[in-house]
């Protein structure tokens, strides 16, 4: 499978929003999300969320929609309404204990009008593989390795997604890739999904998964997304305790994010205050809450 960087027809389209699920409880990385959202676990003192901004920054990014459920003040407090020269949007979902990934997508569909990358709060990867996700109609993926499960996806011979797999499938081989969940998606995409969404919660169909649409769309020919390969040396999806630990022994992701380390010696140097995230380490303190300014919150029935 080659590594689409580009298309000729959506090469003026750049993804320049970002829109991060972040309501989920994250229970299998407990004790660490009792107090604390999945996105904000640190992996090697550093959270899976300040790594996704320093990621988005470099890239560009200008705004940022995030929703936000379990322990959402805590996200709100570390970002504030702006970071990473981005403009940050909150949705809250009141019903997350009992909803799931396509629920949080659905609740996006007033705020977000223009193409768009979207993740899952629990990604770490190298910056560096983000650059093939810039235009849009992509999708990250990987080569199977073993412990992988989840959703895997197969390329076709035009080297476009071919079809959808759920973690049940059990006949899987080399043709099968294993989805990162990171998506870029057009406007015409967008608006395809956000009626098929409207149908899916109209049906109480708050508890599935946003991947059963795209593997609709794909099966019925609407939609055409180019496979973007992550090296799996370079990235990892943290949803317990032992793929944190993983995460951590990766070379990648030991060092300190390039934009991170310049702004905090830039403010050392003009003797400016630290960034926010800088601060990671007081979250939840009594006197960081309360010095805080909390942005408004869209919420959505």
């Amino acid at each position: 499978m080659k590594n689409r960087t580009s298309s000729p027809t959506l090469k003026n389209e750049q993804v320049r929003t970002a829109l991060l699920l972040a309501a989920g409880t994250g229970s299998r990385l407990a004790p660490l999300t009792d107090r604390m959202p999945k996105c904000m676990v640190p992996v090697n003192e550093i959270s899976i969320l300040e790594r996704l901004v320093d990621s988005l920054q470099e890239h560009r990014f200008k705004k940022l929609v995030i929703v936000v459920g379990h322990q959402a003040d805590a996200i709100r407090n570390f970002l504030g309404s702006r970071a990473g020269g981005m403009d940050i949007t909150y949705i809250t979902s009141p019903v997350y204990k009992t909803t799931n990934n396509i629920y949080s997508l659905w609740l996006a569909r007033e705020v977000i009008n223009e193409p768009f990358l979207l993740i899952e709060s629990d990604i770490v990867f190298d910056s560096a593989m983000l650059k093939g996700m810039l235009q849009p109609d992509r999708i990250a993926v990987a080569k199977l390795q073993p412990g992988m499960d989840g959703t895997t996806v197969t390329i076709d011979k035009q080297d476009k997604v071919g079809a959808f797999y759920d973690g049940a499938h059990k006949q899987r081989d080399s043709k099968h890739y294993k989805t990162v969940n990171i998506y870029s998606l057009s406007r015409q995409t967008w608006n395809l999904m956000r009626e098929r969404l409207d149908q899916q919660i109209a049906a109480q169909m708050v508890n599935g998964y946003y991947e059963t649409v795209f593997a609709d769309m794909v099966s019925e020919g609407c939609l055409s997304f180019a496979p973007v390969l992550f090296d799996h040396k370079r990235w990892h999806e943290i949803d317990n305790l032992v793929d944190l630990r993983a995460a951590e022994q990766m070379l990648t992701l030991r060092r300190q994010p390039a934009i991170r380390g310049a702004a905090i010696a830039t403010n050392k140097r003009k003797g400016l205050p630290l960034p926010a995230y800088a601060h990671l380490k007081t979250i939840g303190s009594p006197s960081a809450v309360a010095s805080t300014t909390i942005p408004a919150t869209i919420s959505y029935p």
